[in-house]
């Protein structure tokens, strides 16, 4: 099986269902979207908001993902920075109770993290205070954190870091690897478009993206958007939320049906898909089949508040990749 690293912002997530989305309004939040946001953007948060209901879990999409693929099985490690304090050790003893090998790096500052105001329809707005985990720098990587890797996955949200993912794809060619990258969210997309064209172009294999970061990037529509984006890599997915997903290499062309889900919160669920689709190429499976795992698994994660499922539910889903043709 192939073994898969994952670098990203190291964030510790505070979930909270909100009752009326103009709250996001009063907030200048715009619904769907991921704002970073300083000490007096969480204050005013956090007077508006009873975060006391609030669900706290271990976060950050590269995160996500990673903790998904050891829960099927696989074997990865997770590259970023913490703090050391309350937050950043619940953060460690998380990825290592789920078999993920951490490559932190340590800050003076606060570890990171992300408030997740999740609407009546399930979409969810992220308001993410980085903390520790903006900190990570080109510096902090080497060339031994790679080895014995095969698949290096990127979050989207740490390309306002140029010289950081620079360093870290040419890091993962140099020693071998498959580079995949998250697009994250459009308006991260819209800010650094033509950053992020020549990085796919130069260095990525894989391309993860929503419809709304897929037109963001090409201008284009779900279809001719995986089409576009197929041209600059090897495999394009493009999902488009209850509808499935479209996946691309080549000649080889599938849309993925959709499983039925009750809908409560997206949060994690394009990491989630991410982390099954990874798996499956771990795995050595056909391109179907991985983008079939990677709705499995996204249609689970978005039953529930966050992106923490059982280990009931991993057990149930490992049961259903086992039946997937």
């Amino acid at each position: 099986m192939k073994k898969i690293l994952g670098m990203g912002n190291a964030l510790t997530d505070i979930l909270l269902q909100i009752e009326h989305d103009e709250v996001l309004s009063e907030l200048g939040l715009p619904k769907g979207s991921m704002q970073l946001i300083d000490v007096t953007k969480t204050a005013a948060i956090r007077s508006v908001l009873d975060l006391s209901r609030a669900v706290m879990a271990t976060g950050g999409s590269a995160s996500n993902t990673i903790n998904g693929v050891t829960k099927m099985g696989g074997i990865a490690g997770f590259i970023g920075k913490i703090g050391k304090d309350e937050v950043g050790t619940f953060f460690l003893n998380d990825l290592v109770h789920n078999g993920v090998k951490p490559h932190l790096e340590y800050s003076i500052n606060p570890s990171g993290t992300c408030t997740v105001l999740v609407s009546k329809d399930g979409e969810r707005t992220l308001c993410t205070f980085l903390g520790a985990a903006c900190e990570l720098e080109a510096d902090d990587l080497t060339p031994e954190m790679f080895v014995g890797y095969d698949i290096f996955h990127i979050e989207g949200y740490l390309v306002q870091n140029h010289l950081l993912i620079q360093t870290a794809v040419r890091l993962a060619k140099e020693a071998g690897l498959l580079v995949s990258i998250d697009l994250a969210s459009y308006n991260v997309v819209e800010a650094n478009l033509d950053f992020l064209k020549m990085i796919i172009k130069d260095y990525v294999d894989i391309v993860f993206a929503n419809e709304e970061e897929a037109k963001a990037f090409t201008g284009k529509e779900p279809d001719e958007a995986l089409i576009h984006i197929s041209e600059h890599c090897s495999i394009a997915v493009v999902k488009i939320g209850k509808e499935g997903s479209l996946v691309k290499s080549g000649r080889d062309q599938h849309f993925i049906k959709p499983f039925e889900a009750n809908c409560i919160d997206t949060t994690g669920a394009g990491d989630l898909y991410a982390a099954g689709f990874l798996y499956g190429m771990a795995c050595g499976f056909p391109l179907d089949k991985c983008g079939k795992i990677g709705s499995l698994v996204s249609s689970n994660v978005v039953e529930i508040l966050g992106a923490k499922m059982t280990n009931e539910t991993w057990a149930t889903i490992n049961s259903q990749i086992k039946a997937l043709n």
